[in-house]
């Protein structure tokens, strides 16, 4: 005989055995629940007693890590971070801060953040080409200044010429420079940027861009520039490390200063003056003194300079330029400085040789000027007031070379402010004629090349300098 099926006592059934599943599922889970939260070590909100993960935090781009303190231990500061410098933030003798390519530094405003690397201590910043270090303003793009930050000083124990052989750095920062270790080192600085720095304190007491004092040559300083900084780009306090391919870009006072007894060698050098950008005290393109008095206190300030382009305010004879631009070259206080293959355009005054110490060691083969470049100068050469030295023979007896307009120089597109080309056209004159037999040029630390100024056909600025850091998001 056949049961017949009951549907109804089926779905009890089934219905039944579904509720005994479940009840045993939710004895269990009590028994299996681990404590959430996030087992990654790098997230910020790493919980060490987590089992499960879950829910991990991680810093952004735009977050800031303050340094207020001074860096006495071995310090790296890596890339996937951003830094902001607070104040003066020394480097101590003994420690090294080492500093990732592609890393973002920020000063800060308000305490005149300012990275100074004392006697003995380093810095390792090496960019590359393709990911420079930057150093900048700490303000908003479109609120950037010149003097938002105090800018990088490296004291070295080289010699300078100052009383005792030692001297302070000015601008408030009371570090000690100089020495007698000529072969000193402070580390090396490679691609780097350093924007909006300089800070004036009081007139002739400030902070510069790069400030290089009593720093040896056992220190390297390529491929680095300084943009619109509110005191000097560069300027060297005695010392005598050795540079190539610096960039001076819009800086209010001077491009390359020099002083206390500098006896390095230079070679490869841009300057870049923004018309409206200039100092009370008179900008110039080079400004070098023996010392504040112009005494006779050695070593001597001796630097040797070759391949340099210098390009002023006054592209054009009709372009309207501040007042306050003085010479692209100014020459005084019982220098002995050496320049040679160098290019200078655009300025109210070529050259200057200022004083009656100047002239005398220009007579004398000690301060020299030759195989360079002037050009669209309103006045070519001076010298001091009341002074009967003859420049002009002087100037043409060094083979010097003079412009009456810019466009003569045959260089693609040098006074562009934000996208400028220095390398030189098919036809310009600026090929041919460099000279490297004067003895000051034998080292081998220069480059022999065939062009006078910093450029042939070689862009060395491509890839790592920046034209617009006002508008440049970081």
């Amino acid at each position: 005989m056949l049961t017949k099926h009951n549907p109804t006592m089926n779905i009890l059934k089934n219905h039944a055995m579904s509720l005994l599943m479940l009840g045993a599922i939710v004895a269990l889970v009590p028994a299996c629940k681990k404590k959430e939260g996030c087992t990654d070590p790098t997230a910020t909100n790493y919980d060490p007693d987590a089992e499960k993960d879950c829910c991990c935090e991680y810093a952004t781009a735009s977050d800031k890590v303050t340094i207020d303190q001074p860096i006495s231990v071995n310090t790296t500061w890596t890339a996937d971070k951003k830094y902001l410098i607070k104040g003066f933030i020394e480097v101590e003798s003994g420690a090294t801060l080492t500093i990732e390519a592609g890393t973002r530094i920020f000063g800060d405003k308000a305490t005149k953040g300012t990275l100074i690397i004392n006697r003995g201590g380093k810095i390792s910043a090496v960019g590359t080409s393709s990911n420079p270090i930057v150093f900048t303003s700490n303000e908003a793009a479109g609120s950037r200044a010149p003097g938002d930050w105090g800018g990088i000083i490296l004291c070295g124990r080289a010699p300078v010429n100052l009383p005792g052989g030692t001297g302070v750095v000015e601008g408030g920062v009371e570090a000690v420079f100089g020495g007698t270790n000529a072969a000193d080192t402070s580390g090396t600085i490679q691609f780097v940027r350093i924007e909006y720095p300089g800070i004036a304190f009081q007139p002739n007491n400030e902070i510069n861009g790069l400030t290089l004092a009593g720093v040896g040559n056992g220190t390297v300083i390529d491929h680095v520039q300084v943009s619109y900084s509110g005191d000097d780009s560069f300027e060297w306090f005695g010392g005598t490390v050795n540079c190539k391919n610096l960039v001076a870009f819009g800086g209010l006072d001077d491009d390359f200063d020099m002083d206390n007894g500098y006896s390095g060698k230079f070679q490869f050098g841009v300057a870049l003056r923004d018309p409206n950008q200039a100092d009370a005290s008179g900008s110039n393109g080079l400004e070098h003194d023996n010392d504040a008095s112009g005494s006779g206190a050695t070593p001597y300030t001796t630097p040797v300079i070759t391949n340099v382009s210098i390009y002023g305010p006054q592209a054009t004879s009709s372009t309207t330029i501040n007042s306050n631009f003085k010479r692209s070259a100014h020459l005084r206080r019982n220098t002995h400085t050496r320049v040679f293959n160098s290019v200078f355009a655009g300025f109210p005054t070529g050259l200057l040789i200022d004083g009656g110490s100047c002239e005398t060691n220009a007579d004398a083969n000690e301060l020299k000027v030759k195989d360079c470049v002037f050009s669209a100068m309103g006045t070519l050469t001076a010298v001091a007031s009341g002074s009967t030295w003859d420049i002009a023979a002087w100037y043409g007896a060094n083979t010097n070379t003079t412009y009456t307009d810019n466009t003569q120089l045959g260089v693609n597109d040098a006074f562009n402010l934000t996208a400028p080309d220095f390398t030189l056209g098919g036809s310009s004159p600026l090929a041919s004629g460099a000279s490297f037999s004067d003895g000051d040029l034998s080292d081998p630390f220069f480059t022999s090349v065939s062009y006078k100024g910093a450029f042939g056909t070689d862009n060395w600025t491509n890839g790592w300098a920046n034209w617009t850091p006002q508008n440049t998001t970081y």
